[in-house]
């Protein structure tokens, strides 16, 4: 039996020879962009820096074609504050009201609130588009 080796493609069919050189420094770019893939990927995961928080919707009370109250409860450290953004959607999905409440320092973790949203015209929902910790002021 005889030993078969793979045919080589012509000389110049698919450009010039790629150098070790060349081939050495495309292998440490690759290596260093798959580094800061995954920097990124542990920053995002850890909350991006930010200390953190998390917020449910509890209920709405739709209080008339002006107001709609909406309850939430929020989770974060006791001594942090938080900026919430609720907002009051009609029956056709359009923004009638927004608020940005602050949910301040309390005595534990979990913080439920209701706050009323103006409306400019009758809402079917009131919800928490999201929460965000903010710094103290100077």
């Amino acid at each position: 039996m005889s030993e078969t080796t793979a045919p080589r493609t012509p000389a110049g069919r698919y450009g010039p020879e790629v150098s070790p050189r060349r081939r050495a420094a495309t292998r440490v770019g690759m290596a260093a962009l798959g580094a800061g893939a995954v920097a990124l990927a542990v920053w995002i995961g850890l909350g991006a820096g930010n200390p953190e928080v998390s917020w449910e919707d509890v209920g709405y009370s739709v209080q008339g074609p002006e107001r709609v109250d909406v309850t939430f409860r929020v989770t974060k450290d006791a001594d942090a504050t938080a900026s919430c953004t609720l907002t009051a959607l009609s029956q056709s999905y359009a923004q009638v009201g927004v608020v940005t409440a602050t949910v301040g320092p309390a005595s534990g973790r979990v913080v439920e609130q209701t706050v009323p949203v103006a409306t400019q015209e009758l809402a079917v929902t009131g919800v928490v588009d999201g929460c965000e910790i903010v710094e103290p002021s100077p």
